[in-house]
């Protein structure tokens, strides 16, 4: 396979769409200007290229194994780890105070999509660690932070994310892991947990895992689980090793993708942890972690989708079948490149205009999230924080839906060649079909959007968000150059108002009239977003020549006319069709 990292599209993003300048002007990142950016991101991209890609389908061939109790990850794994954290990919967000760097975590996420494109399987053993480094570094004292952290920004030491068990998954109340007090101020960890992924493996010294527990004689429900760092090794005051935690991996899953990454299944058998946080408090806590997950795995979607797009692309320049439609590249051959076919430029288009329409939407959220993090400015800080709030279920879900359904195009634009292992087609489908699944299904990211985000002082900000879009498209309604562009937007975030006002009505009164609208709600909300955000990237442009922005007009407009109508049917679907819904009972499928 080939991937070339849309560095151009990212520096343009940053550069000349968001403004460098938002980012440089927070406290911190005084340093932080185009040079550096376009360093760090052509290093990643030679890492992840050179590196990553050239194993990522060996090692879903080969995937992790498990024998005697512990995990062996695929060949080549351990020395592209290696080399991964001796080049300081594992701290480019960290405090410095740990050993990071300090850098945006905008420029993280450009990184994540490299990573993601080219060996997501690898990208999982240092994704749970980056959202366990931050939760620690928000929740823990002054001692787990002075003993864990280091290592964990050194890469030597990852971490996990423990929360399904066998009998509960997105109703985290069910739990049953325990946690006993010990006079040394520790807790006994009792219980088992599923689906953890990198939960074992033989890349770090330690992993530490962040395991919520209910601690004996807590209330029943979310309102009693607390939190724990529950380390494989124990480890001494003096921050070395000591022996084994009573943690013990019981099986790793044999999965449909994303093989080379070990999803474990992990035993806690009376293990040693310590509370992070207060106690009864620990789902808000790792809420926290959870929501960074959630941003993140909607970029791995957007990687994946770029991937599969660029070799879908050069796949269709190079493979001949048929003559296409006049007037053909060459009339004296007895065929062309698929290119030439308009269906599979419509398909290859179609994944294009929305791939950079989510990347913006992509760099949008992650701007906010700097914002949230490092401005001073309080008001800044509110409107962030509930941007970000706001977005991170749309990203998740809308992104990993993407992925997938770029990843089927891609497929079959490569025909019968894409059905076979050898162009990595398939893998590519097999790796990005749990995206939707993980860190709360894309069915739960749409209830959080239509129950939680639409209401309460986050539906408030919800209504200034949209009306800032709509002055933003009438303040431009009049210019002629920009119609085909504002025109589109204007009238698709008319149809998202009017569904909005359809939730509203009927929250509470009729939950399940918009707990069956709620997907359809979702992909609407992030088509029109979406479709706003490309009009504000032309809006930009407007005066700038050359073939770059050229290009950029003519995704938008492909976009605008070719993929936003579906916000019609969206429409229509959620404001009537909820008696076919209602009407049909349980009973009716038996």
């Amino acid at each position: 396979m080939i991937y070339n990292a849309p560095i151009k599209d990212m520096l343009f993003l940053v550069n000349e769409w968001i403004g460098l300048d938002r980012l440089s002007s927070l406290p911190g990142f005084e340093e932080v200007d185009a040079d550096l950016l376009q360093a760090i991101l052509e290093e990643a991209e030679k890492f992840c290229t050179t590196e990553l890609l050239s194993i990522n389908s060996d090692g879903d061939e080969h995937a992790a194994t498990y024998s005697d109790g512990a995990v062996k990850t695929p060949p080549g794994f351990k020395q592209a780890y290696a080399h991964f954290i001796a080049n300081g990919w594992t701290g480019i967000d960290s405090n410095p105070d740990h050993g990071g760097q300090g850098l945006p975590k905008l420029l993280q996420c450009l990184i994540d999509e490299m990573l993601s494109a080219t060996n997501l399987s690898f990208k999982l053993y240092s994704e749970l660690s980056h959202g366990a480094y931050h939760l620690l570094n928000d929740a823990a004292s002054d001692d787990i932070r002075e003993r864990y952290l280091p290592k964990m920004v050194e890469g030597v030491w990852s971490g996990t994310m423990c929360l399904t068990e066998p009998h509960c998954g997105t109703d985290l109340g069910l739990l049953t892991t325990s946690a006993t007090p010990v006079d040394d101020g520790s807790y006994k960890i009792s219980g088992s947990k599923i689906f953890i992924t990198s939960g074992d493996h033989d890349l770090t010294e330690n992993i530490l895992h962040l395991v919520i527990a209910r601690i004996d004689g807590a209330p029943e429900g979310t309102k009693g689980i607390s939190l724990f760092l529950v380390p494989k090794i124990l480890v001494n005051d003096d921050g070395s090793l000591g022996e084994a935690n009573a943690v013990h991996t019981a099986s790793i899953e044999h999965k449909m993708g994303i093989r080379a990454s070990a999803t474990c299944a992990l035993n806690f058998d009376g293990a040693v942890g310590h509370l992070i946080g207060e106690e009864n408090r620990g789902l808000a806590a790792m809420f926290k972690m959870m929501n960074v997950e959630r941003l993140t795995v909607g970029i791995q979607g957007l990687g994946l989708a770029e991937i599969a797009y660029q070799n879908a692309l050069n796949y269709a320049l190079e493979r001949y079948q048929s003559k296409a439609p006049s007037p053909r590249p060459d009339d004296s051959k007895p065929a062309d490149p698929i290119i030439y076919q308009p269906d599979v430029k419509r398909q290859l288009l179609t994944i294009r205009s929305q791939v950079e329409g989510a990347r913006a939407l992509v760099v949008y959220a992650e701007l906010h999230v700097d914002i949230m993090e490092k401005s001073t400015d309080e008001s800044a800080i509110a409107d962030a924080e509930n941007t970000v709030a706001l977005l991170t279920p749309v990203v998740k879900a809308f992104l990993t839906d993407l992925g997938l359904s770029s990843t089927l195009s891609a497929q079959q634009i490569y025909g019968g060649h894409g059905y076979i292992r050898e162009h990595g087609m398939e893998q590519l489908v097999r790796d990005c079909r749990i995206t939707q699944i993980y860190e709360g299904t894309n069915e739960v990211q749409a209830l959080d959007l239509v129950s939680r985000k639409l209401t309460g002082e986050t539906g408030e900000f919800a209504n200034r968000f949209l009306r800032d879009w709509q002055s933003f498209l009438e303040g431009h309604a009049s210019d002629e150059d920009l119609a085909g562009y504002i025109g589109p937007a204007a009238s698709a975030l008319h149809r998202l108002l009017q569904a909005t006002g359809w939730i509203r009505d009927r929250i509470g009164a009729e939950d399940a009239a918009v707990r069956g609208a709620a997907t359809q709600y979702l992909r609407l909300f992030a088509l029109t977003i979406v479709a706003c955000l490309w009009a504000q990237i032309i809006v930009g442009i407007r005066s700038k020549d050359g073939p770059f922005y050229e290009v950029k007009r003519k995704v938008a407009l492909f976009y605008m006319q070719q993929v936003l109508p579906d916000t019609v049917s969206l429409l229509k679907t959620i404001v009537g069709g909820e008696d076919a819904l209602a009407e049909f009972e349980v009973a009716d499928f038996s």
